[in-house]
């Protein structure tokens, strides 16, 4: 039970780890939470910060979740993969190391995804760089590859998985509120170079 706590609270502590903030503060001398969407996720440090940021935060934002999905096989202890993954988002949006202003679930949700059923993850790339392409909306994007991402699990059958992708798409659509308002009133920035 001990070992349990343990691994939950690493986890958080895995996904608390602000890599958009690191980046920008050890290689530009910048806070991104005070630049573009004041988030701390890759696409605002792509958009503050360049391609090359932007790719190293996302990439590193992944893992977090891939990391934090295989501590109950690293310490061999009886817990669900995806259910600790859970915990690294948790600690993604609400970072105690970055005065719990987050990120918006993404990359760390599909480094779970990663750990647990690498061809989900393959999906969920396939389809949101496609949505990206059709509607040059990232957060758009995000939010329909997390509704597909859904739907995929519901065919898989593997009840696990099913549940918390839909605990994972909530987070995702629910972080993305102020993004849906932008849509609608058509003030959402648009990439690009896609």
């Amino acid at each position: 039970m001990a070992l349990n706590a343990i691994i939950i609270v690493l986890a958080y502590l895995l996904g608390s780890i602000p890599s958009g903030l690191i980046v920008g503060k050890l290689f530009f001398g910048k806070d991104i939470r005070e630049h573009g969407s004041g988030n701390l996720g890759g696409t605002n440090t792509f958009r503050t910060l360049g391609v090359k940021a932007g790719l190293a935060v996302s990439i590193a934002d992944v893992l977090k979740g891939t990391l934090a999905a295989f501590l109950p096989v690293i310490f061999e202890a009886d817990m669900h993969m995806l259910a600790v993954g859970v915990f690294a988002v948790i600690g993604h949006m609400y970072p105690i190391f970055a005065g719990f202003r987050g990120g918006k679930a993404v990359a760390t949700s599909g480094g779970i995804l990663l750990a647990y059923a690498p061809l989900l993850f393959l999906f969920m790339l396939v389809f949101f760089f496609i949505s990206l392409y059709i509607t040059k909306y990232v957060s758009l994007s995000s939010m329909l590859t997390a509704i597909a991402t859904f739907i995929y699990a519901l065919f898989t059958r593997d009840v696990p998985l099913i549940i918390v992708v839909a605990v994972l798409a909530f987070f995702v659509i629910y972080r993305h509120r102020a993004n849906i308002t932008r849509i609608r009133n058509k003030t959402e920035p648009k990439i690009k170079w896609l």
